[in-house]
């Protein structure tokens, strides 16, 4: 059966993005699991020259575009600094325009391009951040690092 076009679709992203030294060769990767089917997506990309905190971002801002609607997500991610920015530190950066305090001062939010990108899809959503212990044997986290190491693979 067909939900009802006014009724948000339940998911589950999990999400996991690192290198190989930081800056390195990086990779992100997601698992979309829809759960009134249990239905799954996995996708996973890489670059060159990155940092684990970009591709932690990247792996969420992929996931959420996937989404062809608006979605109740709950997140599940190792990231603290994915789900501190998500929770946290964003709406300062956006009354701060963008900017965070360092020493006193205002200065531009690092990976702001991504931090954006996120905060876009994000209106269309209604996300719940879960962290999970990254490395702990939680089956999905496993998979999507798996995942993300495979894609950075390729450049090293």
């Amino acid at each position: 059966m067909i939900p009802p076009a006014d009724k948000p679709i339940e998911v589950h992203l999990f999400t996991d993005g690192g290198c190989s030294g930081n800056p390195g060769p990086g990779g992100w990767a997601f698992i979309l699991r829809h759960l009134p089917s249990d239905k799954e997506i996995e996708q996973s990309g890489g670059s060159p020259k990155t940092t684990n905190n970009r591709m932690e971002l990247e792996a969420v801002v992929q996931g959420l575009q996937t989404l062809k609607r608006p979605c109740h997500v709950e997140l599940f991610t190792d990231s603290v600094y994915v789900g501190k920015g998500m929770t946290e530190w964003m709406p300062k950066w956006k009354a701060n325009g963008w900017k965070r305090k360092e020493k006193g001062k205002l200065a531009p939010v690092k990976n702001e391009e991504l931090w954006k990108r996120l905060d876009e899809v994000l209106q269309r959503h209604r996300v719940k951040y879960t962290r999970v212990a990254g490395h702990s044997g939680h089956p999905e986290n496993d998979r999507v690092d798996e995942l993300a190491v495979a894609a950075y693979q390729k450049y090293l």
